[in-house]
């Protein structure tokens, strides 16, 4: 992509996502994804129901009468997007492609993190660790995360999730909030994977998926072409049979992706490239409070 076409995109995505960053998702944000802890603020006089282990003794003696300490939340905290970019995210036939309904999910989360003084960093996952970029603040770092979500080339096309997840769990010490986004299409087993990663961090999961993807149109014969192994073959979508067995495996393997997120405790949305992606968001940090 020519730089002046590229920095028109960037611009385009920041101001549709940073305005729904500031204008929806602030307090919801906020709420939904708590800091690491309390920290001390402030000392103040003794109001009856106060929790007598908050007493600063050293306080009450010097003035002859009871002084609690007064805490508020950590709010600062870091924000990883793991982000898909195999093969299969060059997809899409209504609205957009997965790829950039990804990008405007990204940075409308990246805006949403950095205007609550949160770190943002990110991984870019296909079978193995494309990219990362190292957690920091500013609006400098979120244009340069947009950017290379919008150009960034992969060097394969299969999907590993597994492999993401293992690197997220080694590479941050501290505990992170992560934000999958994937169209979650792996034949491998990350089980494991996700269940160790979301004990260490806080893990949520987002699919982003395609209409096609889940049913097929009475269209005769089309050919199909797997993205991520260049493997075509051609079906006959006219015939009811094929067309069943399609939308069975869709239901199969989304059964099985919701069983697998519940349990694991790992928090999830689905939004296909068609929906409303803000309400899918909000429905999800509401779920969370």
């Amino acid at each position: 992509m020519e730089t002046s076409e590229l920095l028109k995109k960037v611009r385009k995505i920041e101001i549709k996502t940073r305005g729904l960053s500031r204008n929806i998702f602030a307090g919801e944000y906020h709420t939904a994804f708590k800091g690491r802890g309390m920290a001390f603020s402030e000392v103040r006089e003794y109001q009856f129901g106060d929790d007598i282990r908050d007493i600063d003794w050293n306080v009450t003696a010097r003035y002859a009468r009871p002084y609690v300490k007064v805490y508020e939340e950590e709010r600062e905290l870091t924000v990883m997007l793991l982000i898909d970019v195999s093969g299969s995210k060059d997809f899409g036939t209504v609205n957009m492609m997965k790829n950039e309904l990804t990008t405007e999910i990204a940075a409308t989360l990246a805006f949403s993190a950095i205007q609550n003084n949160d770190k943002i960093g990110v991984i870019f996952f296909s079978d193995k660790i494309e990219k990362f970029i190292p957690p920091q603040k500013g609006r400098k770092h979120i244009l340069y995360i947009i950017r290379e979500l919008l150009d960034f080339q992969p060097e394969n096309r299969r999907t590993n999730i597994s492999q993401a997840l293992k690197y997220l769990t080694n590479a941050l010490k501290k505990r992170c909030t992560a934000f999958m986004i994937s169209d979650f299409i792996d034949k491998g087993n990350y089980s494991d994977a996700l269940t160790i990663a979301n004990r260490k961090h806080d893990v949520v999961a987002i699919q982003v998926y395609d209409r096609r993807e889940t049913e097929l149109p009475a269209v005769g014969m089309i050919k199909m072409l797997d993205a991520e192994t260049g493997v075509e073959r051609w079906i006959d979508s006219s015939a009811a049979s094929v067309r069943r067995i399609y939308s069975g495996w869709w239901s199969r393997r989304q059964d099985e992706m919701t069983q697998l997120f519940n349990k694991c405790r790992v928090d999830s949305v689905s939004i296909r490239t068609e929906d409303d992606y803000v309400k899918s968001l909000l429905a999800l940090f509401h779920k969370r409070n």
